[in-house]
């Protein structure tokens, strides 16, 4: 079920109070709605950039719907905010600096090398206990072709290039809705 517009700043605004909730309190807040778009299990990554730059602040989802969408990016913005492995725990001081960008995912489904549209497919690749994702957006924000952003989506499984060839490398491909709030950041990086 397409999101509305009403919906989408909806998710944003829930995103930002999950943040300050938590990060002030230690909560979550509680959700209701009477969308039923919002109620629709749906699996979502919430991205953190700081405002001022555009550099990246925290981003975490998950790939397999298990709850509300309202849930999932409440869940998700904590969890951007809190445990990325790759930055310290954002501070509630930080929170009016940061930008959130929301991805709401269809189902993942098996896909094939040469099926893959750049800025129409998010990849996941696994081989072995590898595995790595990149969303739709990401291509696109660094000028990749098909080739570049499937070797891309092998170094951030920590693969060499070329591994999705391989005959044991699984690819599964989704697509997103994905909006922001409006004021965004000034420079992206990856």
């Amino acid at each position: 079920m397409a999101l509305s517009d009403a919906d989408k700043l909806t998710l944003l605004r829930i995103a930002r109070q999950a943040l300050e909730d938590y990060l002030d309190e230690g909560r979550e807040p509680h959700c209701e709605t009477d969308s039923p778009a919002l109620l629709e299990h749906r699996a979502t990554f919430v991205t953190l950039r700081q405002r001022e730059t555009g550099d990246l602040r925290g981003c975490r989802g998950e790939t397999v719907a298990r709850r509300p969408l309202i849930e999932s990016v409440a869940h998700m913005a904590v969890s951007s905010a809190t445990d990325d492995p790759r930055f310290p725990p954002v501070s509630i001081d930080e929170v009016p600096a940061l930008h959130i960008e929301i991805s709401a995912l269809t189902p993942l489904e098996p896909i094939a090398a040469e099926e893959v549209e750049v800025g129409r497919h998010g990849l996941i690749i696994s081989k072995g206990r590898y595995s790595g994702l990149l969303l739709p957006q990401v291509p696109i924000s660094h000028g990749w072709d098909r080739e570049e952003f499937l070797d891309w989506v092998c170094r951030k499984a920590g693969l060499p290039d070329g591994a999705w060839r391989s005959s044991d490398a699984n690819l599964h491909g989704f697509e997103c809705e994905v909006w922001e709030e409006e004021q965004g950041p000034r420079a992206r990086t990856p």
